[in-house]
């Protein structure tokens, strides 16, 4: 990784946020040492009358770059436990198996045994493919372990169909060449995508900064997480309602996932879901 540019920078900025909320970084060791989930947890004894919220990012970034504008106003009110999934950040595995967000949703279920104070409930919030980890998450822990869900801008009833029309509107062949980009340009359509309303310009060599920086870490393995998604896929899993209490929120201008699709989701996929739109 380069050691100039604005990109480190503002990643120890963000990273800085986190602390100010109160958070403390820690590499949780799992599976015997053959997996490692780096996470910014709340301190141990610290705001115990407070509930635990468990905040899950999207594809791309780390968690300090997906969550940096939440974490100081949810720490008054919430314990946070906020970890890097599986082959993003800090965190990884020796697994073989690793390559789902059912998988992922495992690695985070044994993070919060390991960290969560035993029978304490907890909420779990999760954006675009956390939404995804978010949703098998409750279903792996049920009620008894998890209180309330927040699935935000995240597609649960993603199938072929919208992955093509996300490679129409992001100009590419592959999904992983919209959602890895490799250079200025392709960084720049996904700023397009992923921002209601993306800076007019943006200089070539920050778009170079920031793609070198995000997105030539464990490339291979997350193309294979992005191939691996098995949520719509109705030969390898079958989509039910959650027994939780489930909240669904969503972009208005959303061009990953479109609005339309919040509908479909909070009316065949949850069963007492309410939906707000930003």
């Amino acid at each position: 990784m380069p050691t100039l540019g604005i990109a480190p920078l503002l990643d120890a900025y963000f990273r800085r946020r986190f602390a100010s909320a109160g958070l403390v970084q820690t590499a949780v060791h799992l599976d015997g040492g053959a997996t490692t989930v780096q996470c910014w947890r709340f301190p141990p004894g610290a705001g115990e009358e407070l509930p635990v919220l468990v905040l899950l990012h999207g594809f791309g970034p780390p968690a300090t770059w997906q969550w940096r504008r939440q974490v100081g106003p949810l720490s008054r009110r919430f314990r946070l436990l906020v970890p890097d999934l599986l082959f993003f950040g800090g965190s990884g595995t020796a697994s073989a198996d690793a390559r789902s967000e059912a998988h992922q949703a495992e690695a985070v279920a044994k993070l919060v045994g390991a960290v969560v104070p035993a029978g304490t409930r907890v909420s779990v919030a999760g954006t675009s493919y956390g939404g995804f980890v978010a949703y098998h998450v409750a279903r792996l822990l049920g009620p008894a372990a998890v209180a309330r869900v927040v699935i935000a801008s995240s597609d649960l009833l993603k199938a072929d169909a919208d992955d093509r029309a996300l490679l129409r509107r992001g100009g590419a062949e592959r999904v992983e060449d919209v959602m890895l980009p490799r250079t200025p340009e392709r960084m720049r359509r996904l700023l397009e995508l992923a921002y209601h309303r993306p800076r007019r310009f943006t200089p070539a060599f920050v778009l170079r900064d920031l793609a070198q920086y995000l997105y030539t870490d464990k490339i291979e393995e997350k193309t294979e997480l992005i191939k691996g998604i098995i949520l719509g896929d109705k030969h390898k899993f079958q989509l039910t309602p959650l027994p939780q209490e489930v909240l669904v929120l969503w972009g208005e201008h959303d061009q990953i996932f479109p609005i339309e699709k919040a509908f479909k989701v909070t009316r065949r996929r949850t069963r007492n879901g309410s939906m707000r739109l930003f």
